[in-house]
């Protein structure tokens, strides 16, 4: 195949992240699931409307690129929901590692190699632009639960402490985001969207 043969046959392919569907839900569209696809879309404007708040030097470039890649494996691996248990998380990983071998060998040898970069950054999120993607991928289900009455947190009884957790990165990376999240779940506990037990 040539170059561009390679990365026609990738583009096809990730047209299939249209087709993963997430536990979060579009208010505006009658509570239907949301899908990958538009989650990226949706978490890479958001991180460029929110990197003011970043208080460590970040390359937006990198960011955006991992956002728009970090769930491109869900096409093989599917979506597993944030707050499912440590050993499915586990067994996800697996699959997500061999997923990403498959997808992003579709590229060019020099592509694909660069995406898998990005995507382990991302997963491992050891750097200040992993960190800050990482963050946007985690606080804007924080948003959009908080606009539809605790959304997948009401329907899944999550706790309080959960989605503290799962937002822990912006703490260093984005304190006053941080404090933006502490302040509405405090406010999905008051109005019976999140649990207080962990």
């Amino acid at each position: 195949m040539t170059e561009l043969e390679q990365q026609l046959a990738f583009i096809i392919e990730i047209d299939k992240l249209k087709a993963v569907y997430r536990q979060t839900t579009v208010k505006e569209d009658k509570n239907r699931h949301e899908n990958s696809a538009e989650h990226s879309w949706h978490i890479t404007l958001t991180a460029q409307l929110l990197q003011g708040y970043a208080e460590k030097p970040i390359n937006m470039t990198r960011v955006i690129k991992m956002l728009l890649i970090h769930d491109i494996i869900e096409i093989d691996a599917g979506d597993l929901f944030a707050f499912a248990e440590q050993k499915d998380h586990q067994q996800q990983a697996l699959k997500e590692e061999k997923a990403a071998q498959r997808l992003f060998g579709l590229l060019p040898t020099s592509q694909s190699e660069e995406y898998k970069s990005l995507w382990l950054e991302f997963e491992e999120a050891n750097t200040s632009d992993a960190q800050f993607a990482k963050s946007m991928d985690r606080i804007l289900p924080l948003v959009q639960n908080m606009n539809n009455q605790g959304g997948s947190w009401a329907k899944h009884k999550i706790s309080q402490a959960q989605v503290l957790a799962r937002n822990n990165h912006l703490q260093t990376i984005a304190p006053k985001l941080w404090q933006y999240v502490v302040s509405q779940t405090e406010l999905a506990v008051d109005k019976g969207w999140l649990l207080t037990a962990n």
